[in-house]
């Protein structure tokens, strides 16, 4: 079960960047309570297992597209500080929330994602020849982190728009926001684990994350997320991203009956 749900997540944070993270949450808030997460903290639970798990799919996702030179280090330097503060600080108030508050923002997340992929906005600016950097990318990051740790993801569905708004090539923008995801996953895994119950939860749980879950995700997603981002590099976007939106539609919907 799990093996399945990173096949895919890594397959569509390589191919798109987006949406892999929130994929991941819909189905664990499913499944959880049936392996002996309580129901109350079915979300919290979700949202850190699918952080911990994106650590190893968007290291897996990076590393492809630097071979393929379409990683902007520069730019990620720049938002990363912004990143792991923002990862941290989302985590630490998603903690503080109730899981029906959470499950209410992550559906209207999903409807918002959905809706800039349908429309495929912002649309990119004349292509630019070197790498956006500068503190306003580092602030920018700070809020990508905190609303990345609060509906469990990598930050793709922001960071992509961010950058093709900056002039830079959709393809070089889904390598530069894997890069970035892994600094989003990491602050964020590690504020659910820290911050988490000491007891309450199935066996192989640390604090938020259970282990079980993000491991066997994790396994499958390494292993696919390169397909798609070969993939990313032969398609065409226009009409995936449609599909992809109308599937984010169902994901909100699902996460808010879940």
């Amino acid at each position: 079960m799990f093996l399945g749900l990173g096949a895919f997540t890594g397959l569509s944070a390589g191919l798109l960047g987006i949406g892999g993270g929130l994929v991941l949450v819909a189905a664990l808030v499913w499944l959880l309570p049936g392996l002996g997460v309580p129901a109350d903290q079915a979300v919290h639970v979700a949202l850190a297992t699918a952080l911990a798990s994106i650590v190893f799919t968007g290291l897996s996702s990076a590393r492809s597209h630097h071979l393929r030179g379409s990683v902007l280090w520069p730019t990620v330097a720049w938002l990363v500080p912004g990143l792991l503060l923002g990862g941290w600080l989302g985590s630490l108030l998603a903690t503080r929330l109730q899981g029906e508050a959470l499950r209410w923002f992550i559906a209207a997340y999903c409807y918002l994602a959905a809706l800039q992929m349908a429309l495929d906005w912002p649309k990119s600016r004349a292509e630019r020849g070197d790498a956006p950097r500068g503190p306003g990318y580092s602030l920018a990051g700070a809020g990508i982190g905190a609303v990345s740790a609060l509906v469990g993801i990598g930050g793709g569905s922001m960071t992509v728009p961010l950058l093709v708004w900056r002039g830079v090539r959709p393809v070089r923008a889904v390598g530069t926001s894997s890069a970035c995801g892994v600094a989003i996953a990491l602050a964020s895994a590690a504020g659910y684990a820290s911050h988490g119950p000491t007891e309450g939860l199935p066996p192989g749980s640390w604090g938020y994350v259970y282990l079980p879950a993000a491991l066997g995700i994790a396994l499958a997603s390494v292993l696919t997320a390169p397909l798609g981002t070969r993939l990313a590099h032969w398609l065409s976007g226009p009409a995936l991203r449609r599909v992809f939106a109308a599937f984010l539609v169902l994901v909100g919907s699902s996460v808010l009956l879940g």
